[in-house]
Parts: C-alpha cells; structure tokens; sequence
C-alpha cells in the first residue's frame, strides 16, 4: 500500500492572483513557486468568496461556503465549534499537524484540529495576555533599541519603503525558520500535514532593501487600471490607510515596488524550505503535496482603490497552485480554467490523503480536475462582502471568470465585466444593450442563491436591496458558536 502523502499548505496574505511569474505577469518573479506549478497544476480562475482575512480563512480551515461558516464580512471574534475542520480530520485520520505564521482564528489560541501552533499575528491581540510568538522571539533576538515595524507604515496603508530590519529579522524568514525546524523535530513515524502562513505580502509593503531594489528602478512594473466607471474614486485622500485615493505616480510604483519585493522575498524563503527537504530529506520531499494559496488579493491602486473587500479582481482573484509527489501519474504542469474557490482547499487536501470527505464540507477535491473526473464542476462562484469601508461598497458579486457581475446592495448600483476581452475590468458593460440579456442571467442567479439561503436581499427571483443594517454574519455562525459555548461548560 502506497505511504500517505505530506501535506504543507502555504498561504500568503493579500497576494492578487496575477502576481505569479508562471501565470505571465510582466514584473514580479517567482521562480520557486514557479517550479512547484511545473511539477502540478495551476488555475487561472481562483477565487475567494469573502475577500478579507477572517472570512476567508473560515473558508480554508472547513471546507464550507460563507452562508455555512458563517462570516458573511471580516467580523466575529468567538470561538467556533465547527462540524469539521481540516486539521481536526487530518489529526484523526494520523496526520501530525501543525500551524505556522498568521492564521487569523478567534480565539487567537484556539487550535481548531491543530496539535500545535506557532504565531505572527501581525500586531493583533485579542486579549492583554496575547502575545505572538514571532514578536517574542524577535524581542528576544533585536541586535539594537528598535522595534519590528520601526518604519512607521501602519498594517493597512499604501505607503511602502524598505524594511528597517535585517532579513534574518523580517517575519518572513522567521516564518520559514520555524517551518524548517518543525520539519527537522517532526515526529517521523507519521505522516505531516504543515500549514505555512506568511503574514506578507499584505501591507506594511516592507520588502528588505535588496528585494525592494529589485523592482524600484524597474521599468516593468504596469500602471494602475483605471476604469470608465471609477470618476467617483478619483481623488486624493490624505489618509495614509485610505482605502481609496488617487496617489502620485511615483507613490503607487513605490508601493507595487515594495508589494513585489515581499512576493518574490516570501518566494525566495520557500526555496530555502524546499531545500531543506531536497537535500537533507528527499525521500519525504517525494511523498509530499504542496498546495499554494492565497486569503484574498491587494487593489493596489488599481481604480483609485486599495487594500481588499471589493469584488474586483485585484481584491477576490487569488494565486493557486498544486505541486503532486514524485510517486503519482498525474499530468503535470497543467493549466485549469475551471472556477474555484478556498472552500476547495480542505476537500483536495483530504482526498490526497485518502480521508473522507466531511458532509458539512461544501467545496470540491481538485484532484477530481486533474483525474479528468469533473464533467460536473460548477458553473460559477458567489462572493461579497456586506460591509466594506463605506455602506456605498458593500457588496456581492458572481462570476464564472470570464463574465463578472457586481451588485451594491445598499445603493443597487451594478457594474459587468466581460473578463476575457477585458480581464482588469476598465469597461463596465452595464448599460449597454449588447449586454442586457447576460445581465438579468446574472441578476437571477445572484437573486436565487440569496433566496435559497433565506437571505432578503433575493425575493421572487430578483435582487432586494439593503434598507437597514446588512446581515454580517449567517444564522450558522450563531450556531457554531452556541456549540462551542455548549463544550466549554
């Protein structure tokens, strides 16, 4: 019988889904990343249906769509007790599972399945008593009086210069240190699921100062999309965390500069990780499935817009990539364009590894695209976020990556895209005539999964929008928690 496969899940934080060399972008330069897609798969209409950190993690840790887990928006801190996770059915199944860099959860010590984490949450702490491991470890490892974000640029801003720190201090390093590390003291008689969450290349964009150079003289780096509907968008804001302003020229290279100088540092550090398996441990490298994601994608600049929660692209279209074990007979180095979602992560995760596949779980095993096994894959994917920096954003879309329709729910402004003529969406084709019938195919669809839910914003088969307050977390969230408020008593 063949050995189960190793397991490492690597995320990055806010990486937009064309900022892969692999998937043609003009600038940024993944070669390791590049490498794993050349030894897999990799998929060109990958989505995240809630575009921000909480949600979207809700999605990757159990399989479930936003109605089921819950968190509709980036809100809710209470511990959940879900019906299944996927390191909880890894853990069962005899995987030794371990959690490494952001993951977001609430509590921020929960484990959720994982026998054992280790922690950068980025500055966050939920309670007095919280406190990352990685902060901790860097205080206990400064070689001067400064602190590890130093450089001024807040969490969420569009400002970037380079990092004040050394490279062996930068997050990013420590975050693959500590993964080398459990890959060195792992118990060996098990197989190893590893989830490996870098806290970049979400803002601070503090790249060390040779990936930051790499790209602030290049010529290469595109401008900003600007669409014909965005006019509203087109002024600028003094606020250094502005989630929509129109900056200068040279502010937005410095930020794409400093944005793909943390891309291609996280991918130089996962070199160093695969290394370390090459080298020292080959056998275990050629037993071993690495699936490459991303919570949700950056704006950057892009319509006078930054950060996440918007619909667009730049925000909801994430990287994605699977790299198979030497010992299977897949086709490698495959390119799908079939639409998928983070809810797809914990099902192919575990029909890798031969564990079955939990019924509260919503999302499809990928591996059914790669068995040329998925006749049946679904049509399209349901998004939003209903809330966003202003009720005027708030909003839900659904797309099959090569039409998209956008709907703000408080003010029933609509946007559509045709993605394939116009993939960084400047023309909305909204109120054109060519495009009315494929408008109202999308309104319905929107409108009918709203209704199915029990969501009021879909009735009688047509949108509804939002009067009062929009519902920020589903009925199931209410449920997960009484659960959890039920095993801790």
């Amino acid at each position: 019988m063949a050995k189960r496969p190793n397991l490492i899940f690597i995320t990055t934080d806010q990486q937009r889904g064309d900022c892969l060399g692999c998937l043609g972008h003009p600038a940024v330069e993944t070669p390791y990343l590049d490498e794993l897609a050349e030894e897999g798969v990799r998929f060109t209409h990958a989505y995240t249906s809630v575009p921000s950190c909480t949600p979207a993690r809700a999605a990757m840790l159990t399989g479930m769509d936003q109605w089921n887990h819950g968190r509709l928006t980036m809100t809710g801190r209470d511990a959940l007790s879900y019906p299944a996770t996927l390191p909880g059915e890894l853990a069962k199944a005899g995987y030794h599972t371990q959690a490494i860099g952001k993951m977001h959860f609430a509590p921020q010590r929960r484990l959720y399945g994982f026998h054992h984490m280790i922690l950068d949450e980025s500055g966050r702490a939920d309670d007095q008593f919280f406190q990352s491991d990685y902060q901790r470890w860097f205080e206990e490892h400064k070689e001067g009086a400064y602190g590890y974000r130093d450089h001024s640029i807040d969490w969420n801003s569009w400002m970037a210069r380079p990092s004040h720190l050394p490279e062996h201090l930068h997050p990013t390093y420590w975050t693959v240190e500590q993964a080398i590390w459990f890959l060195r003291q792992r118990d060996p008689t098990k197989p190893f699921f590893l989830w490996l969450s870098f806290a970049r290349p979400h803002s601070p964009y503090d790249a060390p100062q040779p990936y930051f150079d790499l790209y602030a003289e290049s010529d290469r780096i595109p401008k900003p999309a600007i669409g014909d509907w965005c006019g509203e968008y087109d002024q600028k804001i003094a606020d250094v965390n502005a989630a929509h302003t129109h900056r200068s020229d040279e502010e937005v290279r410095r930020a794409r500069a400093g944005y793909y100088g943390n891309i291609t540092f996280i991918d130089h550090q996962i070199g160093r990780m695969l290394y370390e398996l090459r080298r020292h441990q080959p056998e275990v490298w050629r037993n071993t499935l690495v699936l490459f994601a991303s919570d949700h994608g950056d704006m950057m600049g892009d319509h006078y817009h930054w950060r996440k929660t918007y619909g667009y692209e730049g925000s909801a279209r994430i990287p994605f990539l699977v790299r198979f074990p030497e010992t299977w007979s897949l086709a490698r180095n495959v390119v799908f364009d079939q639409t998928i979602e983070l809810r797809d992560v914990m099902p192919t995760l575990l029909d890798a590894a031969e564990v079955p596949i939990p019924e509260s779980v919503n999302g499809y095993s990928l591996l059914k695209l790669a068995r040329g096994e998925a006749a049946d894959w679904r049509k399209f994917i349901h998004g939003e976020h209903t809330e966003s920096y202003t009720k005027e954003m708030a909003s839900q879309f659904v797309t099959d990556g090569r039409e998209k329709y956008i709907w703000f729910h408080y003010t029933n402004r609509e946007l559509f895209f045709d993605l394939e003529k116009d993939p960084l969406e400047c023309r909305d084709l909204s109120k054109k005539t060519a495009a009315q019938s494929r408008l109202r195919l999308w309104r319905k669809r929107l409108a009918g999964i709203n209704e199915q839910r029990g969501d009021p914003r879909g009735q009688g088969g047509r949108l509804v929008p939002t009067t009062g307050e929009a519902i920020r977390l589903s009925p199931n969230y209410h449920r997960w928690k009484a659960r959890a408020d039920e095993e801790m008593t």
